[in-house]
């Protein structure tokens, strides 16, 4: 099954923490391997991730705000993908 990069793009995040199962792993890395704009966001958000890890001392955020964020990852991502198909 073909994932759209707004799929892979929303997931990443998941991967990155390793919060995925292997079947949802290989999926997106399958996507990756073939799709040049997803691995070049898949680098800018895992230097981001690494940065954040750096700075933040390995300190965890509240559920709540792990939540909040991950929603609005996701919207800015679907807004982003919507607007670009329509310019």
């Amino acid at each position: 099954m073909e994932m759209d990069c707004t799929a892979v793009l929303a997931d990443v995040w998941l991967m990155l923490d390793g919060e995925c199962d292997e079947a949802t792993r290989a999926r997106l890395q399958e996507h990756m391997d073939h799709c040049s704009p997803c691995i070049e966001a898949y680098g800018i958000e895992e230097k981001i991730k690494g940065l954040l890890n750096r700075k933040c001392g390995g300190e965890h955020a509240p559920e709540g705000l792990r939540e909040r964020l991950k929603v609005e990852i996701h919207r800015c991502i679907t807004v982003t993908r919507v607007e670009s198909t329509e310019g």
